[in-house]
């Protein structure tokens, strides 16, 4: 799935939610560093096949300044892909960035590293 993901940021073929937008704003988030994170090696996080709003999943990525950014992302299988979200991973929820911090509200289906 990475490697179609990928290939549609690569090729600028894709499109940010209303959401992502406000909150590439609200956290200082430029376009470049997006598309940065897609261009070194990421990892698939969390996997959410069954969303309710259609599949999707969530990205690690680094910037060129190595900036962490979780990017959630529809799957690659739609003609556009959509950047629902975007943000800086909270080193208080997160362990390296890939494994969330056990928790009340930590009712997610993780991948396991690889």
């Amino acid at each position: 799935m990475i490697p179609e993901i990928k290939k549609k940021i690569l090729a600028r073929r894709y499109e940010l939610s209303r959401h992502a937008v406000d909150q590439s704003i609200q956290r200082d988030i430029r376009i470049t560093e997006l598309e940065e994170a897609f261009l070194g090696a990421c990892d698939l996080v969390e996997d959410y096949p069954e969303d309710k709003y259609g599949p999707s999943c969530l990205i690690l990525g680094f910037t060129k300044a190595m900036r962490p950014l979780h990017v959630l992302v529809s799957y690659p299988s739609r003609p556009v892909l959509k950047i629902i979200t975007l943000y800086e991973p909270d080193p208080a929820e997160w362990i390296d960035h890939r494994l969330r911090k056990a928790g009340p509200n930590s009712a997610t289906q993780q991948v396991p590293p690889s």
